[in-house]
């Protein structure tokens, strides 16, 4: 396990403990979360190493990793995860600066639904994913542009008009070096688009050491408007707009109940469907949404 004793946004070394939580997905351990004084920046410590972490993902029930769906919540996600693909699309073609050439790299890709999407849509693809097992999954039309790691891209020589990671810049290990790397990867005034859970939502404070989106350990970092808008704004690159993400508090809500109460019932879906329904509404004062994505530019 390694310890985090400096914070790698403002490089402060005072932290406040912040919550406990069980892994409820793979392996039931728990784990402590710590938070910057500073910068609000919430961090799994101690965690794994990144040889150590792999085995928190390579099981049947993470569910990121895989296009089949064997319980009812899974097939909630899976269908919910088809459903934006497309409102995604939509936000890269709003955001990306006018190109001739349309390159997009998605970071993080998972089984590359979303890379498919905009091949089809006539973008010049490429695609990162470290985990083997949803590589392997990949379809063939498109698992030839999907690398294991961000080396394998900057190895040549090109550069993209948009780089997306929904949803992954929580799990990675080397936060600050890893956005030197996409920010390089860049074309001048490119857009980098970032999704990531909020600790300051509405369902977060409610649901507390049971909130889904902590999800420990492959959960590394927990983000705040306050200190993911000062990381990338640290490393030089634009925060130009914040677009919550409405659709991720049922899912989260829905698992958070089950993990809260120990099982699914038809009350459980009830109650997390009323509790989504109020974090958006709180949402739209506060702008606290379960998940947020940023739009940054070079």
């Amino acid at each position: 396990m390694t310890e985090i004793t400096q914070c790698p946004i403002c490089n402060g070394i005072s932290f406040a403990p912040f919550i406990t939580c069980i892994d409820h997905a793979v392996s039931h351990e728990t784990f402590h979360l710590i938070k910057c004084t500073d910068c609000e920046l919430v961090i799994t410590s101690p965690r794994p190493t990144t040889e150590q972490g792999k085995r928190y993902y390579e099981s049947p029930a993470y569910i990121s990793h895989s296009n089949k769906a064997q319980t009812f919540i899974d097939k909630i996600y899976v269908t919910a995860r088809t459903f934006t693909l497309k409102w995604k699309m939509s936000i890269v073609d709003k955001h990306a600066a006018p190109s001739r050439q349309k390159a997009l790299l998605d970071f993080g890709t998972g089984v590359g639904q979303f890379l498919k999407l905009a091949k089809s849509n006539g973008w010049d693809v490429a695609g990162v994913e470290p985990s083997e097992i949803a590589r392997q999954k990949a379809p063939d039309i498109i698992s030839k542009d999907i690398r294991a790691s961000l080396d394998e891209i900057t190895h040549g020589k090109q550069r993209f008009d948009v780089i997306t990671a929904w949803h992954v810049m929580e799990h990675v290990h080397e936060l600050s070096a890893t956005i030197e790397t996409l920010k390089k990867l860049l074309r001048e005034n490119g857009t980098l688009i970032v999704a990531v859970p909020n600790h300051r939502s509405w369902d977060a404070h409610h649901y507390k050491q049971n909130w889904a989106a902590y999800d420990v350990p492959r959960h590394l970092w927990h983000f705040s408007v306050k200190s993911m808008t000062r990381f990338l704004e640290n490393h030089s690159l634009r925060v130009t707009g914040i677009v919550p993400m409405r659709l991720d508090a049922f899912y989260i809500s829905l698992l958070s109940e089950k993990y809260r109460t120990g099982s699914y019932t038809i009350r459980s879906a009830a109650t997390s469907f009323t509790n989504a329904l109020r974090s958006n509404r709180y949402a739209k004062k506060s702008m606290e949404y379960s998940s947020l994505i940023y739009i940054a530019h070079r």
